[in-house]
């Protein structure tokens, strides 16, 4: 994983929860991907970068998504 460039951004409060908790249970950002799409979620490599350094908003549902693909809940990542 390439160290980040820029700091956090403000868009959302969870990003840089997906990132520890992925991180902690030794997902890749791709697998991560990987689940999402399979999952129904569009979501591109890009988009999920910005989600992690929170410079993209993110919706209820994608925060749920997100969390199934996980194995946490969304309160988790709030």
């Amino acid at each position: 994983m390439k160290p980040r460039k820029l700091p956090l951004g403000d868009m959302n409060i969870i990003g840089a929860n997906i990132t520890s908790v992925r991180l902690a249970e030794g997902i890749k950002q791709k697998d991560l991907l990987a689940k999402l799409q399979s999952a129904g979620m569009e979501i591109s490599e890009s988009c999920l970068s910005k989600i992690e350094g929170q410079t993209r908003m993110v919706t209820d549902k994608e925060l749920v998504l997100i969390s199934n693909a996980l194995g946490v809940s969304p309160k988790d990542l709030l």
